[in-house]
């Protein structure tokens, strides 16, 4: 068969069987070697499906029921394709396939912003339930920022809003937009801890109906504004602009777009950070099976192709900052978290739906581990003398708020 003459190309590392509709084993990689799996596939359309779309066809089979463990986990499965992933999109005639796709994925780009709104409202408008379920108190649902891997998940999102504070440089009573707010913790953080006006635009209506009661609640409706609209309507004028975990919803075609939109929305004097997944190794395309089931329209980008945007739109780059495993020990607190509860959201969503969520958790993870996805930091301003010198600043706005603002 087709896909198994694939897969004994693709599986170097690990131990992989496949038992095929008919019932007949299959191996591929190292015997023992670790992990060690064994799956079954239930349907013959598989044999083939699995050939022209793995990762889409065999996400689906999974959460299905269709293709099921005979020995290892789901974790153990991701694992094990990632690690050989890896090396697989180094081999020279995979770059070829790889242009390819990219070329395909930057002519379809384009995004409307009415498309842009539905595609937010397929995820983040789900049950505020799910959610709750696995985020931290404060519904942080971006890269945590883990001085140390083995801090709690609450603290490395409280250091992760320090750290980005840290490089706003806030001042008294300036005016700071959130592109991509959120559930508005973000905001109220800043509000409530540097005496400075905030508004916050998020496209998804449940997490603006959850951001304005929050900030209703904890009395800040009057330092913070929470809006339904889209970054390109936005007018007005900000002495600071942060986004975080928003702009991977952008598009490339909208790069350009973007960094104009800062430009204009930034005063003279003004800061701007942006918050990102990435990708390491260049431009590519978005897995199928998260485009079609986790984040339509999604795609992350290189730094390759945000810098050029950045260039043309005349703002100055003053600092980036690559977080590389931060993300995949965020993903695994989140799939813990998850996991716990997982009876409970059985009873609300269905065995398919939670077998969708954590493989859209634990690929996440492995994503970061082995297949070269990190998270970038970027700072922008308008002039060269804005930002100070050396980095120094940052640290040291950043231990006065650990003292200060403990979990």
């Amino acid at each position: 068969m087709l896909w198994s003459l694939g897969l004994k190309r693709f599986i170097q590392q690990g131990s992989l069987t496949v038992i095929d509709a008919r019932g007949i084993a299959h191996h591929f990689g190292v015997e023992s070697a670790q992990p060690t799996v064994i799956i079954r596939l239930h349907r013959r359309s598989l044999h083939y499906k699995a050939l022209l779309n793995p990762s889409l066809y065999l996400g689906e089979a999974y959460m299905n029921g269709t293709l099921t463990l005979e020995q290892g986990c789901v974790e153990d499965m991701v694992k094990l394709f990632s690690m050989n992933g890896q090396v697989h999109w180094q081999r020279p005639w995979q770059h070829f396939v790889k242009r390819s796709i990219n070329w395909i994925t930057w002519l379809f780009g384009v995004i409307p912003s009415k498309q842009s709104k539905a595609n937010v409202a397929h995820h983040y408008d789900l049950s505020g339930e799910l959610y709750a379920q696995f985020l931290d108190a404060d519904k942080q649902y971006s890269c945590a920022y883990f001085i140390n891997p083995n801090n709690s998940l609450e603290q490395a999102q409280l250091d992760k809003k320090h750290h980005i504070a840290a490089k706003l440089l806030l001042k008294p009573r300036q005016r700071v937009l959130d592109i991509g707010c959120g559930w508005g913790g973000l905001a109220l953080y800043l509000a409530n801890n540097f005496d400075v006006q905030v508004t916050g635009l998020t496209l998804s209506e449940q997490q603006y109906t959850v951001a304005v009661q929050r900030a209703k609640d904890m009395g800040l409706q009057n330092k913070v504004k929470f809006l339904l609209r889209d970054y390109r309507h936005e007018k007005g004028q900000y002495d600071r602009i942060v986004s975080v975990g928003m702009f991977e919803h952008v598009g490339a075609h909208h790069y350009n777009e973007f960094f104009r939109q800062v430009k204009s929305l930034l005063k003279p004097d003004g800061v701007a950070l942006l918050h990102s997944i990435g990708r390491m190794d260049g431009p590519g395309a978005t897995d199928a099976w998260i485009k079609k089931y986790i984040f339509p329209g999604g795609y992350v980008p290189a730094l390759s192709e945000v810098t050029p945007a950045i260039e043309r739109a005349n703002l100055w780059i003053t600092d980036v900052e690559i977080l590389r495993l931060h993300y995949a020990y965020t993903l695994k607190a989140w799939r813990e978290r998850f996991l716990a509860t997982r009876p409970h959201m059985v009873e609300l969503y269905g065995e398919r739906f939670c077998r969708l969520w954590e493989l859209y958790l634990i690929g996440s993870e492995y994503a970061f581990r082995n297949l070269g996805k990190m998270v970038f930091q970027i700072q922008l301003s308008n002039k060269v003398d804005l930002v100070p010198l050396t980095r120094d600043y940052m640290l040291e706005e950043e231990k006065r708020l650990q003292a200060i603002l403990p979990v």
